[in-house]
């Protein structure tokens, strides 16, 4: 996490400061400062001369500006002794100790402003949006207002777009269903919530900064005063004893007048300075006095000249230069001025020791530098990876899966590839953002295609489902069984449904096919053994008749032979591999036919007597009229035949009625004859039996209609 903060803060080894000013309403008045009195300068070089109340803001860890020199004009003189390289240095040393005056002028404005610096940049690009609600009410709650500007302008950016993508998503789906889009409204929670939080920090920072505002301005006014009370030290006639004393009040009071606005902070502070030299300077009427302040101040400064060469060897810069940054600090508002021949020396030393320190950092900036030319590389190759995936994004759950695992990798690797040039950093950082994102948005858009086609799948099955058990209760088993098995078929072929769906739905259509079959297999099972017994009735009547002898009495005969086939007619179905005992009972009865000379017509009727025995005892109208329509139809069929080979013989009219072709088609002509002739007889004999059978309901009727009117008049 520690690298991810580094990484996603636009500076190198630079964090942004939260900034009085961008409050307009909190922003304190100068007006006090401008009556100021500039004083001159203490020796050459020293930290106390520089900084102006204009200089742009900066931060203990930021790099050291360039060419922005704060010199008097006296300082800007040429001199002629001087090297280019020279005036470089000093550019280079004045902009330090520029950086230095304004961070600490910012920290003075807030003695609790440094505490942004501990407050980690988490990835907020990765968080979901009800994540960056709890994330910022946790800064908002436990961190000072002051010192999460960065963190809140961070989540508040990532928020923003992510609520903008999903509303989008939403009026998509609310124009797809058939909405207008003039009529769009979306009321989200976690929206609704983000505003609260942030409102409750806006109004935190609004009070904040007014108080502030406020405080400042008393304090500065405070410190003015004790100036002026300064300057009037030099003009009071009393003993140097009591206005010694007095003025040692006016320097604790200073300590403790607390902040003020940083643009004023460096103009005030050499204002101060310049009336304690001043008052120094009067101090010479009683010059033991002065040595003894001068010896302390000599002392207190040799021990911080001391602490920043041991900051020379700190290993950790960063450490280093905020400790420095306490000295100087110390230095300016803490000690005050050391006797005249002491001040270069010391200057010199404690200046010496931040030179060095400084030129550490630059060297140390150099080297990042190109380690941080490696990472750009490396990162926007990482960016180049993302965004052709993002352009490639898959059109299977299995391989999209996969692009986002390797999406993760690249992400890890990102972060973990380093820091960037500072100019690079924004620019590379918005670059991994917007790839990302577009992978993601081409993502959510196909798993929102794959959620509609989905719901589309389950359409589908529960119309399955709905017919399965509209079916599962069915006897019409060859109707509903190649229905039920096509339903089955037809489940397979839908796709996927939403997973809260699936267990459920599979269990109903699966309870619904099983129930069917278990019931079909029931029947079955039990039908095929009424099967086994009937083939074994028929074994036992085709046993018999194969043993039957003709008495020679045609119609005694005959009269048995139908009891054959009357008996034969009331076995049912026998199992399918089974069949061929009606061939051998056909052919036994063809047999015994031939030796009673009858001919093929009249056996068909004899045979087709005990079908219409049947139809008439099952008094069935649907079957009687499904048999009348297939006997048409093998009229019809014969009727084609004969016609067909009628033709036929016109080929052949030339030739003699001995040709074995022409001799064939006669044969055949005179086969379809008699099997029209036949089954026009069947006809015939079904057309009696519905007639009988319609004499006989009406028979019926009139019966009931009589008995009826019987017991009405007998009611009369």
């Amino acid at each position: 996490m520690e690298d991810k903060e580094r990484e996603l803060q636009h500076n190198v080894g630079e964090e942004n400061t939260e900034k009085i000013t961008e409050n307009t309403e909190a922003t304190p008045s100068t007006e006090a400062s401008e009556t100021v009195e500039i004083p001159e300068k203490e020796p050459s070089g020293t930290l106390e001369e520089k900084g102006t109340q204009n200089e742009p803001e900066t931060t203990e860890a930021a790099e050291p500006k360039e060419n922005i020199p704060s010199k008097s004009e006296e300082e800007k003189e040429p001199v002629a002794t001087e090297s280019k390289r020279e005036e470089t240095a000093a550019n280079e040393d004045d902009a330090v100790l520029e950086e230095i005056d304004e961070s600490n002028a910012e920290d003075a404005e807030d003695t609790g402003n440094n505490e942004r610096h501990t407050i980690p940049v988490l990835d907020y690009h990765s968080m979901s949006m009800e994540n960056l609600v709890g994330e910022l009410q946790k800064l908002v709650r436990n961190e000072k207002v002051q010192a999460i500007k960065k963190q809140v302008d961070g989540i508040k950016s990532e928020f923003d777009l992510k609520f903008q993508e999903f509303l989008e998503e939403k009026k998509e789906d609310f124009i797809n269903g058939g909405g207008n889009e003039i009529d769009f409204r979306y009321n989200s929670v976690t929206k609704r919530q983000f505003n609260e939080v942030y409102d409750d920090y806006r109004e935190k920072r609004n009070i904040y900064y007014k108080s502030l505002e406020k405080n400042l301005k008393e304090n500065l006014s405070r410190r003015l005063e004790i100036i002026e009370e300064l300057k009037g030290l030099v003009n009071v006639d009393e003993d140097m004893n009591t206005t010694y004393k007095a003025f040692k009040e006016l320097q604790e009071n200073w300590r403790n007048a607390g902040p003020i606005p940083r643009t004023d902070y460096n103009n005030v502070w050499r204002t101060y300075q310049h009336h304690i030299e001043i008052f120094y300077d009067f101090l010479h009427l009683n010059r033991e006095l002065r040595d003894l302040d001068f010896k302390h101040n000599l002392e207190e400064k040799e021990k911080l000249v001391v602490q920043a060469e041991i900051l020379t060897k700190e290993p950790d810069l960063t450490i280093a230069f905020r400790d420095l940054q306490t000295l100087h600090k110390i230095w300016k508002e803490d000690i005050g001025p050391v006797g005249q021949e002491h001040r270069e020396e010391i200057w010199e030393r404690f200046s010496n020791a931040t030179k060095v320190l400084h030129q550490r950092r630059q060297d140390h900036y150099k080297e990042l530098d190109a380690e941080y030319e490696k990472n750009l590389v490396v990162k926007n190759e990482i960016i180049a990876a993302i965004e052709a995936m993002s352009q490639n994004v898959a059109t299977s759950h299995k391989a999209l899966q996969q692009q986002i695992k390797k999406l993760e990798e690249l992400r890890n690797a990102f972060f973990g590839a380093g820091k960037v040039p500072r100019n690079q950093n924004e620019k590379t950082w918005d670059a991994f953002k917007g790839a990302v994102r577009n992978f993601n948005k081409s993502k959510n858009a196909y798993y929102k295609n794959l959620k509609k086609e989905q719901q589309d799948n389950l359409d589908k099955k529960r119309a399955l489902l709905d017919r399965a058990v509209a079916l599962k209760e069915s006897e019409e088993w060859d109707r509903a069984t190649p229905e039920m098995k096509r339903i089955q078929n037809d489940w397979k072929q839908i796709g996927h449904v939403p997973r809260k769906y699936s267990d459920k739905i599979w269990k109903e259509f699966k309870t619904a096919c099983n129930h069917y079959f278990d019931r079909m297999h029931a029947v079955k099972n039990e039908g095929l053994k009424d099967e086994q017994e009937n083939f074994e009735k028929k074994s036992a009547c085709l046993d018999k008749l194969a043993a039957f002898e003709l008495s020679g009495k045609r119609e005694d005969d005959l009269t048995s032979i139908k009891a054959f086939i009357a008996e034969w007619k009331t076995y049912g179905r026998v199992p399918f591999k089974k069949k061929n005992i009606d061939q051998k009972f056909n052919k036994i009865l063809d047999g015994i036919f031939k030796k009673l000379d009858i001919d093929r017509q009249e056996s068909e009727l004899l045979k087709y007597g005990n079908k219409i025995q049947e139809l008439a005892k099952a008094d069935n109208e649907r079957a009687i009229q499904n048999e009348r329509s297939f006997i048409r139809k093998k009229i019809e069929e014969s009727k084609g035949e004969i016609r067909q080979l009628e033709t036929n013989l016109e080929f052949f009219s030339n030739a003699s009625e001995d040709n074995p072709l022409v001799r064939d088609v006669i044969k055949r002509v005179e086969s379809h004859k008699e099997t029209l002739e036949t089954w026009k007889a069947k006809l015939k004999k079904l057309n009696i039996l519905k007639n009988d059978i319609i004499r006989a309901h009406d028979a019926e009727e009139e019966a009931a209609s009589a008995e009826s009117e019987a017991e009405a008049e007998e009611q009369e």
